[in-house]
């Protein structure tokens, strides 16, 4: 349990009350703390693990890189109400003003490093794009999918660039990207941080999302299945994550011959029946149904959604 007396101590150096303004402002790493203020890394690091002890900042690991975030909300909304009233009455500080201009710095360059990931890979994605129905009208199909009900919390399972938060995201309680690759992840927090939604993003393995049970009103996996070595599997660990009520969108290819997408793109299944998912989704407690197949190119996209069933609503309640 922390005091007050503990967080005000915690925060007796100015750099840290810079850095939790900052982390409140938008998750960074290290690195891009320090570019920010000026400072070493290992300084920083050491500002940071007194924060991180006094349960004011998060630190998540991301491949090599390491990103922070503020602590929970019970624990720093008491700080950002005192520091808010403070500006109100006092004004600005320099420091923050200096440190904003900073920051967009940093949102700057990474918006510059999306530009470049893009370039170097348009060329595939435009390619496997001009086989199946246009971006478009697959997400119009998905808003149609998910227009019966509230989002509610939304957790999107290999979130790429992020682009199902971008058109879901503001309709949702909260929301969060789950990724396997960091350079994904660095390419969403851009496009998603210039668009003006606040997300979460971390890195996780489809089969074993870093997430509780039953922490999801809607899960949606986006073009990612056909990666999966065990779909199955992949689709029985999204469906631990729904809420009573909750339900899961699967988007993806129908069945199709077209082989040089698993040795070119690491395609590890050439789509999928109807009949299998169905199958998977009933053996992951959920009732399944086909929402609709989207045809339109050498491609069909299919969308299949999960609910759970009435036995499993009975047992959860």
């Amino acid at each position: 349990m922390f005091h007050a007396a503990e967080t005000f101590r915690s925060l007796a150096d100015p750099t840290r009350l810079r850095i939790i303004a900052l982390l409140r402002a938008m998750e960074l790493s290290v690195g891009e703390l320090a570019q920010v203020l000026g400072q070493s890394q290992p300084r920083v690091s050491r500002h940071v693990k007194i924060l991180i002890d006094a349960g004011l900042a998060e630190r998540r690991k991301e491949g090599s890189w390491v990103f922070l975030s503020v602590g929970e909300s019970g624990r720093v909304a008491p700080l950002f109400a005192l520091l808010d009233r403070w500006t109100e009455s006092y004004g600005e500080d320099p420091w923050t003003v200096a440190d904003a201009a900073r920051l967009a710095a940093v949102r700057a360059d990474r918006a510059a490093a999306a530009v470049r990931y893009f370039a170097r890979h348009a060329a595939d994605w435009d390619e496997l794009r001009s086989l199946h129905v246009g971006e478009a009208e697959v997400e119009a199909a998905i808003a149609r999918a998910l227009a019966d009900r509230a989002v509610g919390r939304l957790v999107d399972i290999g979130t790429g660039t992020g682009r199902m938060i971008e058109l879901f995201g503001r309709d949702a309680e909260q929301a969060l990207g789950i990724d396997r690759s960091p350079d994904m992840l660095r390419v969403a927090r851009a496009k998603l941080a210039e668009a003006g939604l606040e997300a979460e993003l971390r890195q996780g393995d489809m089969y074993a999302l870093p997430l509780p049970s039953a922490s999801a009103d809607t899960v949606i996996i986006h073009q990612v299945l056909h990666y999966a070595q065990q779909p199955a599997a992949a689709v029985s660990e999204a469906a631990r994550l729904l809420a009573p009520g909750g339900r899961l969108l699967i988007v993806d290819f129908a069945p199709h011959d077209r082989e040089e997408l698993r040795a070119r793109d690491a395609h590890a299944r050439l789509g999928f029946a109807d009949e299998a998912m169905l199958k998977w989704l009933e053996a992951a407690g959920l009732q399944g149904r086909v929402v609709e197949h989207l045809q339109g190119g050498e491609l069909t996209v299919t969308i299949w959604a999960g609910e759970q069933s009435e036995a499993r609503l009975k047992v959860v309640a």
